[in-house]
């Protein structure tokens, strides 16, 4: 069998197998460490002298994670969200009253946690009263907003900006259709949502104007903006798009970047923190480094088992960790 990437750059040999054997949901980095979220109970910490340590943070699977770099949210099926921070010491952060699945967290300013089950958004602020917003559908995401305290919240047929210290009702932005992930652009000047059909939708909000990003071939799963915001990138076809938004329209009326042509599709998008370079997961389990300006190629781990399912890079952009559906995970040292 040819291998397609015998010619390719490759640092797979500088990749160190971490021991998770299940699957991993998400994988963040508190420091040097990183923190692989598993499906069920709990997240794996691994240290950069090798050693990890698997700590329980939930009775059943979880559901969603988010993390600003000093602590990670883990939200479950057993109605609880839960805060580790770099102690490791799990401490609860509200459980839902009904115990409904926690489908959705966020991290915003000054300690905040925003959470969702069902069509009930919550936030807990760093100070003050807890407060929830009933929406109209279920919540398919949450996001806050870069400046100001402010949170997306995704659901069916729009989405919906909420002011959880104002009394007024939240404002809405309406494109029909089920919307599962929100973001808004690190300049705060767009707001995007990944929707049930293949493609993303967006907003300009100084004006409402909308944007339109299609011509994808599956449900977009995974986005994230380059260094600076200048791009979107996003995984649903089987090459890297990156979608341009500097300038002041954005993407309107403009060709999206496509890199990493392969046979299998793209599941998972990472962003450098300070250069732009992006790591893609495929499908089958193929890893990449991709060099924004010249389309340049490294593998960072050759086809396997499983889908990637997770990538993050560290802070300050010297490590990347990933790991797959079927348990497998990684950590490269840059």
């Amino acid at each position: 069998m040819i291998d397609p990437f015998s010619n390719t750059a490759s640092i797979t040999e500088r990749v160190r197998p971490v021991a998770i054997e299940t699957g991993v949901v998400a994988v963040h980095f508190l420091g040097d460490i990183a923190a692989f979220v598993l499906a069920e109970e709990a997240i794996v910490l691994a240290s950069p002298d090798g050693e990890t340590k698997r700590i329980a943070v939930h009775d059943g699977a979880i559901l969603s994670s988010a993390s600003d770099g000093k602590r990670i949210v883990t939200g479950g099926d057993d109605g609880k969200i839960v805060s580790l921070g770099s102690n490791n010491a799990p401490s609860s952060v509200a459980s839902d009253p009904k115990r409904r699945w926690i489908d959705r967290v966020a991290l915003g300013p000054d300690g905040a946690v925003a959470w969702s089950a069902g069509k009930t958004a919550s936030v807990k602020p760093g100070k003050g009263v807890d407060r929830t917003w009933e929406g109209p559908s279920t919540v398919g995401g949450l996001a806050f907003a870069p400046k100001g305290f402010r949170l997306a919240v995704a659901h069916y047929n729009g989405v919906s900006l909420w002011f959880p210290n104002a009394s007024a009702a939240p404002e809405m932005f309406e494109w029909k259709g089920s919307h599962l992930d929100v973001a808004f652009s690190p300049d705060g000047k767009y707001l995007i949502t990944a929707m049930q059909e293949p493609m993303l939708h967006g907003w300009r909000l100084a004006d409402g104007k909308h944007m339109r990003m299609s011509g994808y071939a599956a449900r977009v799963r995974s986005i994230d903006w380059t260094a600076g915001g200048r791009q979107l990138a996003s995984s649903g076809s089987d090459k890297l798009i990156l979608w341009p938004f500097h300038g002041k329209d954005g993407p309107m009326g403009r060709s999206p970047g496509m890199f990493a042509a392969y046979k299998s599709r793209v599941v998972q998008v990472a962003c450098h923190p300070k250069s732009d370079v992006v790591a893609v997961g495929y499908e089958d389990g193929l890893a990449l480094l991709v060099r924004i300006e010249d389309g340049a190629e490294i593998v960072v781990r050759r086809p396997g088992d499983s889908p990637i399912s997770a990538l993050a890079w560290g802070a300050h952009g010297s490590k990347l960790a990933f790991g797959t559906e079927g348990g497998e995970a990684g950590i490269v040292d840059l």
